[in-house]
């Protein structure tokens, strides 16, 4: 039986928080419990929110909560070639198109629709550029255009077949290659985006058992299809439940009174931190200390 690898994927945009610590240490004991390897992935391609302090702050945070990782730390911003050749794949087989609408102008078209399509979080992407020829694309790149990639998750459904992922916690799903529509790939400012990405790098760093929380279940019926284009091994999943305050609100990084470094500031100690996440209420709200 192969190892156990797992990742914690922060973005360094802000300070770590209540639900990251309790993320992060569920794919640490995950990983440790099987004698296997914790990896740490910062997912910085977003280079216009990343902000340099963070990554130093995450890694600090983590160390006095005493979770060590298998260094080095992966950045997503040195990985660019690999994002770039992976959906250049996608597009030689012929399930990935440019878009170049805007959010207005979705929003718009979605309005005049009758029967818009939806998606577990609202109205999904109406396939505007997938109808567009050769030729309206070539026309528009030539007028200077710059265009997103997006998924065609229908043909790519179609080549893929029938596809399951198995869930921990979940158990096994079916995978509905169109629950979240053609979802991008690629955003034309930084030339990737988190679907590409993520699945990229978890078949890079050879990830067994992808942990995260239960909010992204609906992107892993995204993942398993690109996963299944792209030729990449299929991993394990655990979508645990979220961390949310009193009133049962996800945690974020506004909220700044449960951030790792406020807490320690006013005097916190690891171990009560961990106890504090390890006896949290069937909800998943922060226990009271």
């Amino acid at each position: 039986m192969s190892r156990t690898i797992t990742r914690f994927a922060p973005s360094p945009t802000g300070q770590l928080h209540l639900g990251h610590a309790f993320a992060a240490k569920v794919a640490h004991d995950l990983a440790l419990g099987s004698d296997g390897s914790f990896l740490l992935r910062f997912e910085d391609i977003d280079h216009t929110r990343v902000r340099t302090e963070y990554y130093d702050a995450i890694e600090d945070d983590l160390r006095w909560l005493g979770l060590d990782w298998q260094p080095p730390a992966l950045r997503q911003s040195a990985r660019t070639h690999a994002y770039a050749t992976a959906l250049e794949t996608l597009r030689e087989i012929g399930v990935a198109y440019p878009c170049f609408c805007t959010r207005r102008e979705i929003e718009e078209e979605v309005a005049r629709m009758t029967s818009a399509p939806h998606g577990p979080e609202g109205a999904l992407y109406p396939g505007t550029c997938r109808k567009l020829t050769a030729d309206e694309i070539a026309a528009r790149l030539q007028q200077g255009a710059q265009a997103a990639w997006r998924l065609d998750a229908t043909r790519a459904s179609s080549l893929a077949g029938a596809l399951t992922f198995n869930d921990l916690q979940h158990g096994i799903h079916r995978v509905d290659a169109t629950l979240l529509g053609d979802v991008i790939l690629a955003r034309r400012d930084i030339g990737t985006a988190y679907h590409l990405a993520v699945v990229v790098d978890d078949a890079f760093q050879q990830v067994t058992h992808v942990t995260r929380g239960e909010d992204l279940l609906p992107s892993t019926h995204v993942h398993r299809l690109l996963q299944a284009m792209l030729g990449y091994p299929e991993p394990l999943y655990l979508h645990h439940r979220l961390v949310t305050d009193e009133n049962g609100v996800r945690l974020a990084k506004r909220h700044d009174a449960l951030s790792l470094r406020s807490l320690r500031e006013q005097g916190a100690r690891p171990s009560e931190l961990l106890s504090r996440l390890a006896i949290l209420t069937p909800t998943g709200n922060v226990a009271a200390p």
